[in-house]
Order: structure tokens, then sequence, then C-alpha cells
């Protein structure tokens, strides 16, 4: 009997570490419609631009608001940008590039990136890196240094892909690879350089070729557009305008940005890829696949990772979900297939000391 190799070579499924949300109870929905939920959840955001858009067994209910003055452009027609929720584009690229043959989730970062590099003996593979256990720091040693001078601005502008890249290659591992998760930003920042130079594709290119085109996400970029197509982020005071974001070399972390509608029909495609149209059926194995756990951790393992998602269980099954945040912005993704939902939530604000919008998103997607 010949035996399947495994999909994500180096990643154990028993790794030590904690997570920053805690399991959700299911609470059903109190007896109002999904409208009157999703504005009690705009409404418990005190942000200028919030959009709560919901989808169950296909039919969508979206609901905006906030406590600024309406923009010129109908918020939900709105660019967002989603930060840290940009890793589930990458990991489902990844997925989609080992799933097609392209490449092995395997292979060592750093012989992608430069072909004539011994691996090593313990290498940082692409698995690794996707799957936040590679050993490397959430950002590089001398970012904060580089970052300083503009850190309320433009923090990345000094980090380009070159700095990133060589980061990488001269960084000294000081634990074994596989061993330990540590979220890190660097490391799926590096997997976005390995991607595209063992594919001899630009990111922009290779990303939107291989899903933001096939899933027909027209209105989703990876480069800031202007005040007509992208939402404009605030500091934590609710009320500063910040800059667009700017992530240098850190594109496949952290640079989607997209309508909600758009990551509706993103997260749609994962509660549903057998339905996916012509043009997107080769993603379908790729969609089945990052909703496989590959990793769990913490105390009896009770802390559930896919190749691009949180998983938390609720009553009836489980709930796969991420965050993210830039300096103006925040977002969570979530979705569903037990009850078919899907959630797609946006705001213009940067909440530090305490989060009312990823507490309410979540608890939202959770009683669903």
């Amino acid at each position: 009997m010949t035996r399947r190799p495994d999909p994500w070579p180096g990643v154990p499924l028993g790794l030590r570490g904690e997570l920053p949300y805690r399991t959700a109870q299911q609470r059903p929905p109190d007896g109002g419609t999904v409208r009157d939920l999703l504005d009690d959840a705009v409404s418990a955001v005190d942000a200028p631009d919030v959009v709560f858009a919901l989808s169950q067994d296909g039919h969508r209910t979206v609901r905006g608001g906030g406590t600024g003055p309406p923009p010129p452009v109908p918020r939900e027609q709105l660019r967002y940008e989603i930060g840290s929720a940009s890793k589930t584009f990458t990991g489902l690229l990844l997925a989609r590039l080992t799933q097609s043959g392209t490449l092995s989730a395997g292979e060592p970062a750093a012989v992608c990136l430069d072909p004539v590099r011994s691996a090593g003996r313990d290498p940082v593979t692409l698995a690794h890196l996707i799957t936040h256990t590679s050993g490397l720091p959430a950002l590089p040693a001398d970012f904060f240094r580089r970052a300083l001078p503009t850190w309320r601005t433009d923090p990345y502008a000094a980090y380009p892909d070159r700095r990133v890249i060589d980061a990488f290659l001269r960084h000294r591992q000081h634990r074994r690879p596989g061993t330990r998760w540590r979220y890190s930003n660097f490391g799926v920042a590096v997997l976005g350089h390995a991607l595209a130079a063992a594919t001899a594709t630009p990111w922009d290119d290779l990303l939107g070729g291989q899903v933001l085109r096939p899933l027909g996400l027209s209105g989703t970029a990876l480069r800031p557009g202007g005040p007509d197509t992208d939402a404009t982020g605030h500091r934590k005071d609710g009320t500063t305008p910040v800059r667009p974001l700017s992530v240098g070399g850190f594109q496949s972390a952290g640079a989607v940005r997209a309508t909600p509608p758009d990551l509706l029909t993103f997260l749609e495609a994962h509660l549903e890829p057998s339905g996916l149209s012509p043009a997107a059926g080769s993603l379908s194995d790729a969609l089945r696949a990052v909703r496989r756990p590959v990793l769990r951790r913490g105390r009896g393992h009770r802390h559930v990772h896919t190749v691009a998602w949180f998983q938390h269980p609720t009553g009836h099954g489980p709930m796969y979900f991420h965050c993210g945040a830039t300096l103006g912005q925040q977002a969570f993704l979530g979705f569903r297939p037990d009850t078919g939902t899907a959630l797609a939530a946006v705001c213009t604000r940067r909440f530090r000391a305490r989060d009312t919008f990823v507490t309410t998103a979540y608890a939202l997607l959770a009683g669903m």
C-alpha cells in the first residue's frame, strides 16, 4: 500500500503556545432578524466607518454605519485594508500551488530564494513559514530601528523586498523549525518572496493570476488606490486620519485591500468549493485543503490551525477565522461550514486597549 505523502512535512500536530481568543460557546440568535443583528454589531463598534457583511446559505445581508460622516462612496463599496487577514489569501495560494504540483510545501525557502544555496540540516520550509513554525521572530531584528523615524506614518517603507529576503538569509536559527509556534509577519513575508522566486512570477501577478482573478475579485487590490476606491483609516482616537497602508516587502503578510462584497465572495468559496464557476474550478482542491487541520497546540492541543485559518469549535462544528489590522483599519474574516455562514467585518479605526471590533465580530459569527 502506497503511503500518501504528508502535504505539510515538518509541521507536527502538537506544539505549545497560546491564542489571543478563547473558545466561544454556541449561542443562537435572540429572535431578531439577521438585519437587526448586523445593525447591533455596527452600533457596538465605535469607528468612523463600519461594515458587517454576512452570507448565510448564499443569501447576503450587508449593513454599514459609523460615527463619521458618510463618505462620498457608499461604505460597502469601498476597499478596506485587511492587514494580517491577507495571510488567508497567501495560504490559499500556497495550497493551490502544492495541489497543482507546481511545488512542494516541504521545499526549503532559502533554496527557492537562492538556488545555489545548500538547504542545510534543518531548513525552514514553505510549510513552516505559513504555519508560523519557522522559528522566525514576528519581525526582523533590525526592523524597529529602521522603522522608528516613520513609525506613526509608514513604518514598513524602510523594509523593501530585498531587505526582507536578505534578513531571512542572514538569520541564525536558535530553535529547530517545526518545534514551536510563534506568529510571524516576517515568516509569511518571506513565504511570498519564496513563492514568487520559485515560480519566476512577481507577487502581484502570482496572487492575481492564481487566486484573485479566478474568484472574480475585481474589487480587491494589492496597492493603494484613491479616495473614490479606498476607505480612509483613523488612529485609535477615531478622528485622526492616517495615510494608506504601504507594506514595503511584506506584501504577502498584509497588502490585501478589498470591498466587503469581494470578501464575502472569497469566504463563500471556502464554504462551497464544489459550487465554483468553471474559471475558479482549479481552486476547489486548494479551498478544501485550507480547511484541514495541520497543527494543534496548547494545553490538550485545543488550539487548531489550518494552512490559512485559526479554527475554533462551536456547539455544532468548527469555525474558521482570521483577524487583521493596519495603522488605521481592522478586519475580521470568518466562516462556518456547519451553518453555511460567512462574515466579513471591516472598520476604519485601529483599536488598541479594548478591542470591541474583534470581540463583536467573533461573537456574531459564533452565534449564527
